[in-house]
């Protein structure tokens, strides 16, 4: 048993991979010194165990710091080396969306872009960060662009998966629109005490004016460890959803909330929302990744061989030892299309309701982040005292600001850049109708600065 002044207070499991600092190492070394004076013919395995429980570190890591204290080594914690972030890994999304819209502003005015151009227009725009030729190269490339060679021009030009995406989500959307069907728009946006420096303006400008203020503003305090909210809520023409609104309160670094949302509580959320739709609606929301939780995993070359075939026989797909990981992938291929499915579909499936997917990097055909912009407005023009408590009552009245003819402003705002959509794609079908090939070099490629000389 342990001494009366020794406090042991139970602490959740440790994550796999997480680092034991020197606090967490003494405690085990003082629970196993106590457990040893107290019951000294207690089985080794025995103790490991109430160890485990007792401090939610695992078994490996337990007896690697029983036998380093025995060893009489220091206890410290480990090291940390700190790797710096490349460039291109902490560019956030707003950005990525400004630099696709300038790409396409480039097409609407039959300027065909190329990369000089775009690192010239992105470099004259003082809220965006300043890229090198090269990072600006990789950020194209990440948003899949390709570079296609006309002649002896290479111009900027969208792979064709994100143009089929587009192409058939404004498709599905015009459809939708003609049935008379109600389209609901959801998403999530994020909030600190410290509005005056974090939140935009509560006026509907240009969607590009708009990312770029939440760019600028995200990048002064991304870093900084505070009080945040993640907000979360679905509207339509006739306004927010009432009973829609989730807020999440935690403590962490913003870049990190991808912790505290995952796909359980989103699910959660979600069903909650769905009998306060109307009957026959589409849910319209972009691709976070607890957005994308599937039914069902399926295999890719990663898997074992025993398990892609175990799938395919519970699947009724007749194979045997004789097929090798390509074949049986290849089956996969051909039968992965009634399998592949993402949870929450399936539950608004059931509630005769179909979610559509916004294509990436393309929030301006989302309404809501209008609508996010006069919450913010509102809340930034009425806080005062910058406390979370206080910060999140005028949020709840902020929401309630947004009337139906702000969301109607709002979506029509959004028909029309679908329209530009459409205007664009069109421009760049029309241009790379004559013959072309592509010669989309691999970022490491030694002749990439003579290949794209005229880009």
């Amino acid at each position: 048993m342990c001494d009366q002044g020794l406090q042991v207070t139970p602490v959740k499991k440790n994550k796999r991979g997480e680092v034991i600092r020197s606090k967490k190492k003494k405690l085990v070394i003082n629970l196993y010194k106590n457990k040893k004076e107290n019951e000294p013919n207690i089985l080794y395995k025995q103790l490991i165990k109430e160890l485990m429980n007792e401090t939610g570190i695992g078994k490996n890591s337990i007896e690697k710091i029983i036998s380093e204290y025995n060893t009489n080594k220091p206890i410290s914690s480990p090291i940390m080396k700190r790797v710096r972030p490349k460039i291109i890994e902490v560019i956030n999304d707003f950005y990525k969306n400004a630099i696709r819209q300038k790409v396409h502003s480039f097409w609407l005015n039959h300027d065909p872009p190329t990369l000089d151009k775009i690192v010239n227009a992105a470099s004259k725009d003082d809220s965006l960060p300043k890229l090198k030729r090269t990072t600006m190269y990789n950020l194209l490339k990440d948003l899949n662009y390709v570079y296609t060679k006309r002649k002896r021009n290479s111009v900027l030009s969208e792979g064709e998966d994100l143009v089929i995406w587009r192409r058939n989500y404004l498709r599905s959307i015009k459809k939708f629109r003609e049935e008379g069907r109600t389209l609901y728009y959801l998403g999530e946006t994020w909030c600190n005490d410290n509005s005056q420096k974090l939140w935009v303006e509560n006026t509907i400008k240009s969607n590009s004016d708009l990312l770029q203020k939440k760019l600028s503003s995200a990048s002064n305090s991304a870093n900084k460890n505070k009080d945040y909210i993640i907000i979360i809520h679905i509207g339509s023409r006739e306004g927010f959803v009432k009973g829609g609104l989730h807020c999440l309160e935690f403590k962490t670094n913003i870049n990190d909330y991808l912790k505290e949302m995952n796909g359980e509580k989103f699910l959660e959320w979600f069903k909650n929302i769905l009998p306060l739709l109307n009957d026959n609606a589409v849910i319209i929301m972009d691709n976070a990744l607890y957005h994308n939780t599937k039914t069902e995993q399926i295999p890719d070359s990663s898997w074992k061989k025993e398990n892609i075939m175990k799938w395919l026989q519970e699947k009724n797909v007749q194979v045997n030892d004789t097929f090798v990981i390509a074949e049986l992938l290849d089956l996969v291929r051909k039968h992965k299309s009634a399998y592949d499915k993402y949870v929450v579909d399936e539950v608004a499936k059931a509630e005769n309701k179909i979610v559509l997917r916004i294509p990436p990097y393309h929030s301006e055909l989302n309404p809501i982040e209008l609508a996010w912009s006069i919450v913010k407005g509102y809340v930034r023009n009425k806080n005062t005292t910058f406390k979370m408590n206080d910060v999140k009552q005028l949020l709840f009245e902020g929401v309630k600001s947004v009337t139906s003819e702000d969301w109607r402003n709002a979506e029509d705002y959004t028909i029309n850049e679908e329209a530009k959509f459409w205007e664009v794609d069109d421009i760049v079908d029309d241009f790379m109708d004559d013959e072309y090939s592509c010669i989309f070099k691999d970022e490491s490629s030694d002749d990439m600065s003579s290949d794209c000389s005229d880009m």
